[in-house]
């Protein structure tokens, strides 16, 4: 595997090897020693799936301490563009973003260390999303940031009248009046 660094320290882009010959194509999608070796040491306990249509934003959550999760994600039909927002105080890098498109076809992982926001934008007609997370969802530690809060200056590639949010992703407040729970 190739690991992509990002403007983010520790936020990582990861572009599998992929052999292909007639029969169609093999590629080794996460393996623990070299995911230890070259991203982090992260000892994943849960699997998630999630199906979405065109113009579906899904984020910008978190999960607050002491069930603070990394992720390791990807897009296994259609596309998406990922994003992961820094919520970390003091962070050089505090209130930047990562965005990047993962696709079925680019087979690419994006890894969203502990203390980042994390959302996606469905771009195909469908897309069917998995994720790694280090930690257990814990309903009462959930939290999130607007994901179109103008200030994070994210190009989601979706018109915002377009976009279909959950009723609990509208609500979440804007970066400017968030407290943060995590550190750098």
């Amino acid at each position: 595997m190739e690991v992509i660094k990002t403007g983010i320290e520790g936020v990582v882009v990861i572009e599998p090897r992929v052999f292909t010959d007639s029969r169609g194509y093999f590629f080794e999608s996460y393996s623990k020693r070299e995911f230890d070796e070259k991203v982090a040491k992260v000892d994943f306990v849960q699997d998630n799936e999630s199906r979405s249509s065109r113009g579906v934003m899904r984020g910008l959550h978190f999960q607050r301490p002491p069930f603070t999760q990394a992720k390791l994600v990807r897009c296994v039909r259609g596309a998406v563009l990922d994003v992961a927002v820094d919520l970390r105080a003091g962070s050089p890098t505090y209130g930047r973003h990562v965005a990047v498109e993962l696709t079925e076809d680019n087979r690419r992982q994006f890894f969203v260390p502990r203390g980042f926001a994390h959302g996606f934008a469905v771009l195909s007609e469908t897309a069917v999303f998995q994720y790694k997370c280090d930690n257990f969802y814990s309903p009462s530690s959930e939290g999130g940031i607007s994901i179109l809060d103008p200030s994070l200056g994210i190009d989601w590639r979706i018109d915002p009248s377009e976009a279909i949010l959950s009723d609990k992703d509208l609500r979440h407040p804007p970066l400017s009046d968030f407290t943060t729970p995590f550190s750098y």
